[in-house]
């Protein structure tokens, strides 16, 4: 059986190993390969899952793709641990480690760039959400009675909706000041689409997605920035997560074989 590579993130050398018994993508553990002063962070896959047919394929099921998912992004977290590495896209892959090199040699001036500009910072995302089963309640601030009669349903209906309008038009208001705030303090943001509750599971309508580059060692100042302008509104909801890899900030697009 063939084995092919996938490749996980670029790097300068690691100051630290990586833990002995880190698994990546299809249970291979990670290695490196050392071109022209940069490492390639990549594990051996089998050619059967992950050659262009079979992974087109794969990507296509969901319980695969979220495995699969999974395991990347354990290897990305664990080199965020030890460096400052440029995640590439998932599933990239390679026919052998000579592709990979040629890889790394055309790209080399912008991941040496992308590294010199991202070198020890780490990113974090701030989400806001407005509403979820319970805005009805949170809105009004009671549970709504049972009509007495057609007027009454179409009053509550009218008044639920203006309060529910009222709601929405407060978190916007709120995640605009909020994110105002938290780019003043990072280094650089990137404001993304609204998440799709049916994709993402999150409850509740997406008001802020951002992300928010930020030096490792003012990060515990940036997580204290957002606890301290956390909306006390019943209905309006902040998660913030992190720290990460800087996803949205390598400016890099990733081709494979």
């Amino acid at each position: 059986m063939t084995a092919l590579r996938y490749v996980y993130a670029v790097c300068r050398p690691l100051d630290a190993p990586l833990q002995a018994q880190l698994t990546g993508v299809a249970g291979a553990p990670p290695r490196q390969l050392e071109h022209h002063g940069l490492i390639a962070v990549l594990s051996q896959v089998p050619e059967e899952d992950f050659a262009e047919g079979p992974l087109k394929a794969h990507l296509e099921d969901l319980e695969w793709l979220t495995a699969t998912a999974r395991a990347h992004q354990n290897v990305i977290d664990a080199l965020t641990g030890v460096t400052t590495p440029l995640p590439l896209r998932l599933g990239t892959v390679f026919r052998d480690d000579s592709g990979v090199r040629v890889m790394m040699e055309e790209r080399e001036e912008d991941f040496r760039r992308a590294l010199d500009r991202l070198e020890g910072r780490v990113e974090w995302g701030v989400k806001v959400y407005v509403g979820d089963s319970t805005t009805e309640t949170a809105a009004s601030g009671s549970p709504a009675a049972k009509p007495a009669s057609g007027r009454d349903y179409l009053r509550q209906r009218r008044t639920r909706t203006l309060a529910q309008d009222e709601l929405w038009q407060k978190a916007e208001e709120y995640a605009r000041r909020l994110h105002r705030t938290l780019a003043e303090q990072a280094e650089d943001c990137r404001l993304h689409a609204p998440q799709n509750a049916a994709l993402s599971g999150a409850s509740g309508r997406n008001v802020l997605n951002a992300s928010y580059l930020v030096p490792r060692e003012r990060s515990e100042e940036f997580v204290e920035l957002v606890d301290r302008y956390e909306d006390d509104t019943p209905g309006i909801r902040v998660e913030l997560t992190g720290p990460w890899a800087a996803y949205s900030f390598t400016g890099l697009t990733e081709g494979a074989e």
